[in-house]
């Protein structure tokens, strides 16, 4: 069991995380990444075993 490496700053990639809400960016840079990790997420032996549920700011 592997958990998936800490998302937040990083570009929401949705093969290993789950947008759960988005809400406005606290500054340019952070638009369209990730603010906040509401839940883990889990690698079995290579494959998914639970989504990293993330927050993820507005690019608007």
């Amino acid at each position: 069991l592997k958990e998936i490496e800490d998302p937040n700053g990083k570009v929401l990639d949705t093969d290993f995380h789950e947008a759960i809400t988005n809400i406005p960016a606290p500054s340019e840079e952070m638009k369209g990444k990730i603010i906040d990790t509401i839940e883990k997420g889990y690698l079995l032996g290579g494959k998914i075993l639970r989504y990293a549920k993330v927050v993820v700011a507005n690019k608007e």
